[in-house]
Formats: C-alpha cells, structure tokens, sequence
C-alpha cells in the first residue's frame, strides 16, 4: 500500500508546476505565478526552442504577455 500524499490525484498532478516550458504548446491553457500569486492566465501563443521564453495571450481581449523563466516566475496548467 502506497503511504498517504505520494498518490497525486488527477486534477493536482494536472494542475502542477511545468518545471520544463519546452513541453508547453500553442494552446495550452495556464497560469503563471510569482510568490503564489496569479500573475496571468491564457492560452499560449508560442514557447522559445530553449524552453526559456513564452508568449501568453490572456484570457481578455489584450496583446500576447512575454514571460521569461529567468524572471522567476512558474507556469501551471489550468
């Protein structure tokens, strides 16, 4: 029997922190976060070839975000 919190379930193991931007695609829903907090949310317009570097279109009508992993922030699927 596997002990208690080792088992993620469905929705937590979705909703968790992409460590690697690279495996994100154009349409992909997410949030990004900085110190727990929501910074935006959308839809991914394109991730950089290093995986560094990504274009958020936000859920409202407004232009495409740039977020930089150096700049400390975290992406988690929605």
């Amino acid at each position: 029997m596997k002990a208690r919190g080792t088992v993620l379930s469905r929705r937590t193991a979705f909703a968790a922190t992409v460590s690697d931007w690279g495996n994100l695609k154009a349409g992909d829903r997410i949030e990004i976060l900085k110190h727990a907090q929501v910074l935006a949310a959308g839809e991914v317009e394109e991730v950089s070839a290093s995986g560094n570097v990504l274009w958020l279109v936000p859920g409202t009508a407004s232009e495409a975000q740039l977020f930089l992993k150096s700049d400390g922030v975290e992406v988690r699927r929605s």
